[in-house]
């Protein structure tokens, strides 16, 4: 097997590309022959030793994953030899030709569905999915601004927001970014010029819900930009910045600051998150949710795909196939 390891915390290029000997299930675990995963932001950072997370060295990054499975251990009742499936693999190991996973942990693959958009349905859809009906429920009619709305998971959240009912306010900064966010279906697609007053305009009030995995200066414009009992969903701080939230602007109005933290609950809830892939995979399948096709590149260029993420320069999301 060939994998991506990472050995020291630091920058992506000190990345390498190991070939091992090919892995064997234990009992109650399945080996994946990996046919697509995942490269997300948050790869990058904890590569970095960034994320408040670091996992035990040395590492593969890789949690979404789609393939067949190559191998299954004793015990194992749930899954054949050429089974095609997905998996959510909190320890990472996806950027690899082969992963061993608990059995447990495997989705079936709805049929016709492609490895590459399985897999990076995964963590996005899931996370918004978690967003606005786990930790906000976004009813039908109402409006939700979008920050970052060109990237996986503004793409997401337009696209889960917009399969709820809602209208869709898409802020992003470039024009590629804005016709992404549109053609995902956002009813409105703005720059950052004047936000909140924009926002306000558009919605005739201002926005239900905020949904910001960016961070920065430009949360608390969109903060401001809410309605009374608006609800902003913190996801993530893609800008580098972590912002600081006035709490009279909170207090004004009802409105409510919301954690969303996908990785923790899928960490302390593994098989409610699961379940959770399982639905979102199935709601794609189905047309439901209208992922974009990911742009796919090869192994080899690990570190390539997370330098263009840490740089903002991809519309989408991207696609690692093995």
């Amino acid at each position: 097997m060939r994998r991506i390891v990472c050995r020291e915390f630091g920058p992506v290029d000190r990345l390498s590309i190991v070939e091992e000997p090919d892995p064997a299930p234990g009992p109650g675990e399945v080996v994946v022959g990996v046919e697509a995963v995942a490269v997300s932001f948050v790869d990058g950072l904890m590569v970095e030793g960034r994320y408040q997370v670091r996992p035990p060295l040395p590492w593969t990054p890789g949690s979404a994953v789609a393939g067949r499975v190559r191998a299954v251990g004793a015990g194992v009742h749930t899954a054949a030899v050429g089974d095609p499936v997905a998996v959510l693999s909190m320890a990472g190991g996806g950027f690899a030709t082969d992963l061993v996973v608990r059995a447990s942990a495997l989705c079936p693959l709805p049929p016709g569905l492609a490895p590459d958009l399985a897999a990076t349905a995964i963590e996005n859809y899931s996370t918004m999915s978690f967003a606005l009906t786990h930790r906000v429920r976004v009813e039908p009619g109402e409006w939700v601004l979008v920050l970052g709305a060109g990237g996986a998971i503004g793409l997401a959240a337009v696209d889960v927001a917009r399969a709820a009912g809602a209208r869709v306010v898409a802020a992003a900064s470039s024009a590629a970014k804005r016709a992404a966010a549109e053609a995902a279906g956002a009813e409105v697609v703005l720059d950052y010029t004047d936000l909140k007053d924009r926002v306000r305009e558009v919605t005739g009030g201002g926005a239900d819900v905020v949904v910001d995995p960016v961070g920065g200066p430009l949360a608390e414009t969109a903060l401001r930009s809410l309605t009374a009992h608006g609800r902003f969903c913190v996801l993530g701080f893609a800008g580098g910045e972590i912002p600081r939230l006035p709490a009279n602007v909170v207090l004004l109005r009802n409105r409510s600051v919301i954690g969303v933290d996908w990785g923790d609950w899928a960490r302390t809830q593994p098989d409610a998150a699961t379940a959770l892939v399982a639905d979102v995979l199935g709601r794609v399948a189905r047309s439901e949710l209208r992922p974009p096709v990911p742009t796919r590149l090869p192994l080899d260029e690990a570190a390539r795909a997370l330098t263009l993420l840490a740089r903002r320069e991809v519309v989408g999301k991207l696609a690692l196939v093995p």
